[in-house]
């Protein structure tokens, strides 16, 4: 008899690592976002954006443990999109329409390769 924990089966794994990579793509981008704000600066920012940058690195190396390279990899470009968000809400940059196709565009090529996993 197999040994299944609940929630661990098959089908929990790519969740599992959609979420994960997911979650490394939003720890990178806030890295790159504090030291974007760290100016160059040896500060607070700077480390605590090297931290969130390496959590992303850790994080996606795991996400690897439970899902496809071809269908987790593509998906980090997820990060552009939070980037794209972070850069307008806390650094007042200028959103333009081609930012938001091309934001579109990520979204749904991220949905297309995600939702193809089984």
């Amino acid at each position: 008899m197999e040994n299944v924990q609940p929630g661990r089966d098959s089908h929990d794994k790519p969740k599992l690592g959609i979420a994960l990579i997911l979650l490394s793509a939003v720890f990178t981008s806030v890295g790159q976002l504090l030291w974007k704000i760290a100016d160059g600066q040896i500060n607070i920012p700077l480390l605590i954006g090297c931290i969130c940058y390496g959590a992303g690195a850790v994080t996606m190396m795991i996400a690897f443990r439970f899902g496809k390279l071809s269908v987790l990899h593509p998906m980090l470009s997820l990060g552009y999109v939070f980037a794209l968000i972070m850069g307008t809400i806390f650094l007042d940059e200028h959103i333009s329409a081609m930012h938001i196709m091309g934001t579109a565009l990520i979204i749904v090529g991220a949905i297309m390769i995600g939702g193809g996993e089984n």
